[in-house]
């Protein structure tokens, strides 16, 4: 497969405004999660954003920004028409997805989603980590995967996503961590379907793909990279990558 990474990024984030611009030790976020990618080194990276600030940011870092609709309703949307924008000759026959609030990402981490795609012959391929604590078994903004392990557990078959602690019972549940890796006609036909009755009510995009059939394989990582959302996760990032 030849793979490009795309990374969606708007400034009207509701729990952090503004936070791709947000400053990590003299770097915009958005700029450190761009060269993350750049080093998994499978592809070209190009941001996806509604905001000029941010196209201007990646500009400047020497990196490529498509300007896409701000009605558009989410980074899935994003990305798709980055992507036709971007690459009218579809050159590109795999995309990664990867979220503009992770600026510690591992390029490891986003090298095994596009191989896991591509090995396994998904639709989508995810990543997941164990999940060691109680609290954030039970924390509804943890999203739990729910997968079919193989026999040595470094990859399986998605069978649901839940912010509910899932499965119940003993034994380990799994951290969702949201890189994805489409294929270029699973990513066009997932943003053509409607919202799906699942997907709306757990507020979970990945489930319309479940609830049409669509395949989604999830690899294995060891640890969840540390994610954006709030003032404090800001403060907690510049204290480890300052």
């Amino acid at each position: 497969m030849n793979p490009i990474i795309i990374i969606p990024a708007r400034m009207a984030a509701t729990r952090l405004p503004g936070k791709p611009m947000a400053d990590i030790a003299g770097t915009p976020m958005i700029v450190r999660v761009w060269a993350q990618a750049v080093k998994a080194a499978i592809g070209p990276v190009l941001v996806a954003t509604a905001d000029e600030v941010i196209r201007m940011a990646i500009l400047r870092a020497g990196g490529h920004a498509v300007l896409t609709d701000p009605a558009l309703p989410s980074g899935s949307d994003r990305i798709h028409s980055a992507l036709v924008e971007f690459d009218p000759e579809r050159r590109y026959d795999a995309v990664v997805n990867l979220q503009g609030d992770l600026p510690a990402v591992s390029p490891v981490a986003v090298r095994l989603a596009a191989r896991v795609l591509s090995e396994s012959g998904a639709d989508i391929a995810t990543l997941a980590a164990p999940i060691h604590a109680a609290e954030e078994a039970d924390n509804p903004n943890v999203v739990k995967a729910v997968v079919a392990w193989n026999e040595d557990g470094s990859r399986g078959q998605a069978l649901y996503f839940s912010r509910a602690r899932t499965p119940s019972g003993k034994g380990m549940c799994f951290h969702h961590v949201g890189i994805y890796a489409y294929t270029r006609s699973a990513l066009a036909r997932f943003v053509a379907l409607p919202p799906s009755p699942l997907e709306r009510r757990e507020r979970l995009e990945q489930l319309r793909a479940l609830e049409a059939g669509m395949r989604i394989v999830v690899a294995r990582i060891d640890e969840v990279p540390i994610s954006i959302d709030t003032p404090e996760d800001l403060e907690i990032a510049r204290r480890l990558l300052g």
